[in-house]
């Protein structure tokens, strides 16, 4: 016997989320550690708004997300986005689709904005201009 498994991810500026889920009871791990000791409260509480919207169908799978790269804001937005899109892929399901997007769009659609690189002989930032004088 087969069992369904799942692939998907999500990005956030330099953050990459990486899932596999598959039908079970309910476990989510991020990087081998529980989702219920992960982090500080706040990104967990980002993590989790997925899981809530989705109701019972979140207690029927379990999920291993691998987060890599940017800051602990940027995992959790990309985590929140990987979990969303895997749960919609899964269950094949429009109405928790439309759920998710009614909620928040940047749930199953990324974000792609960046920080804008610094530029040399600018002060160490990004766009201010050095003043010239010609007269």
């Amino acid at each position: 016997m087969t069992k369904k498994i799942t692939i998907s991810s999500g990005k956030r500026k330099h953050a990459i989320a990486r899932i596999a889920m598959r039908d079970g009871e309910g476990i989510i791990r991020i990087n081998k550690i529980p989702l219920q000791s992960y982090g500080a409260n706040l990104y967990r509480l980002k993590i989790q708004e997925p899981l809530i919207l989705a109701g019972e169908l979140a207690k029927k799978v379990n999920a291993d997300l691998t987060v890599m790269g940017g800051g602990m804001n940027s995992q959790a937005e990309a985590a929140r986005v990987a979990i969303a899109k895997a749960l919609v892929e899964h269950s094949k399901s429009s109405e928790l689709k439309d759920t998710f997007l009614e909620y928040d769009r940047n749930m199953l659609i990324a974000d792609v904005r960046y920080k804008e690189q610094h530029k040399p002989n600018r002060h160490g930032k990004a766009r201010a201009k050095v003043q010239k004088s010609y007269r």
